[in-house]
């Protein structure tokens, strides 16, 4: 079968949306939050601050001590051995510390699990997250048998492409970076989900078949995973035949857009990361050599699965939810390893008309739940094999704007 790259993007016929007399626009209130950073407290002044916070007084000189202590993993015998106390008086005196520190933090507190607790405040000492509400648009395109599919109002607009050269941890991949015009369209609120691919997998084959159970995290609103970018297509252009309207994965360009909604920080919510707001690898210090330009003051939950979309509460300004995390989401381009010559009107960037005749690779974004920070910001991209099936890759999908087949 051979067809031209809008043929291969959909055979089926479709209508322009600006043609569409049933298309519905509702509006749809979401919650968005901006991570402010503060300056970074050591373990001492988080102690002291949470001791204080409970009887009203800092800690002194031999309190202090034990905390410093056992965050050196001292014994007791050896913190002793630096003062004036014996390991008894030592002990009771840490006791009734570990006491204070458990009845402020809610949860069991002693010389064992103190040095972890007591980083996890730090961590979470230099973020505040203020959260807001907003109001979007949208359309609901209904699938049948109660499952729905929620597509946003994305404005046309201009941004900066890639990340600038100061950006921390970046890739050269993400350069050179350049203005691009995007058009007006519309894109899924949450990546594809497992009840929404079955829906959409029973419907008349188009160009090939497709499982209608492929995901190994289950769950109707978990998203669907270990599809292919074929799979991908496939999803499309049976729903764009089912509806008669213009679906397909986005351009590369397009998802950055709809990602920083406006931004042009490293992440949509400001500078950092947190498993508050995303789902994504949020141990990783203790387990990777890395700097801490992401992941000081966010260590927190790693999840190790996909979570049911939007979960976590918040979206962009745009109203998209789970653009940082989850799963890396199949865009439409075929993958360059820079800006380079291009497009800066928004359409996806192909090197063969016809993907099908060979396979090449194709980009991801938005990075996933077993992720770094950094490979979920808003630049990053990756490139991989078109027929590649990962527990952490799904798509979301766009209905264009005035677009016709």
């Amino acid at each position: 079968m051979k067809f031209g790259i809008q043929e291969f993007i959909l055979e089926a016929a479709v209508i322009s949306i600006e043609d569409d007399t049933d298309l519905k626009l509702q509006n749809f209130n979401f919650e968005v939050a901006i991570v402010l950073n503060f300056p970074r407290k050591s373990p001492l002044e988080i102690a002291d601050d949470l001791v204080f916070s409970q009887i009203k007084r800092h800690l002194n000189d031999l309190e202090q001590l034990i905390i410093q202590g056992t965050i050196s993993n001292q014994t007791y015998e050896q913190i002793a051995a630096s003062s004036n106390y014996s390991t008894h008086q030592l002990k009771e005196l840490a006791s009734n510390l570990w006491k204070v520190l458990s009845e402020t933090l809610g949860e069991k507190v002693n010389k064992t699990n103190f040095k972890n607790i007591i980083q996890q405040q730090v961590n979470y000492s230099q973020i505040d997250i203020h959260r807001s509400l907003r109001q979007g648009q949208c359309f609901i395109e209904d699938l049948g048998n109660g499952v729905q599919l929620e597509m946003v109002s994305i404005p046309e607009g201009s941004f900066l492409m890639g990340s600038p050269e100061n950006e921390p941890e970046r890739y050269d991949d993400e350069s050179p970076q350049h203005q691009v015009t995007v058009s007006a369209f519309f894109m899924g609120k949450y990546p594809i989900t497992q009840a929404q691919w079955r829906a959409v997998a029973a419907l008349p084959d188009i160009n090939r078949h497709i499982e209608p159970n492929p995901s190994e995290f289950k769950g109707d609103n978990r998203p669907v995973e270990k599809v292919s970018w074929y799979d991908a297509l496939e999803f499309c252009d049976r729903l764009a035949a089912y509806t008669k309207r213009q679906y397909r994965l986005s351009s590369e360009a397009e998802w950055e857009y709809a990602c920083r909604a406006g931004t042009t920080s490293p992440f949509y919510f400001g500078e950092k990361i947190t498993s508050d707001l995303a789902n994504y690898d949020a141990n990783y210090d203790a387990n990777y050599d890395t700097n801490e330009s992401y992941g000081a003051g966010i260590q927190g939950t790693y999840r190790e699965e996909t979570t049911v979309v939007g979960s976590l509460g918040v979206a962009n300004a745009f109203g998209l939810y789970d653009m940082h995390g989850n799963v890396w989401e199949w865009c439409l381009d075929d993958w360059h390893s820079n800006y380079e010559s291009a497009p800066t009107d928004g359409s996806a960037w192909f090197n063969n008309d016809n993907p099908y005749q060979k396979q090449v690779l194709a980009v991801l974004r938005g990075g996933s739940w077993l992720d770094l920070p950094v490979d979920c910001r808003c630049a990053c991209r990756v490139g991989n094999i078109r027929s590649g099936l990962h527990n952490n890759f799904g798509f979301r999908i766009v209905c264009g704007v005035g677009e016709t087949a």
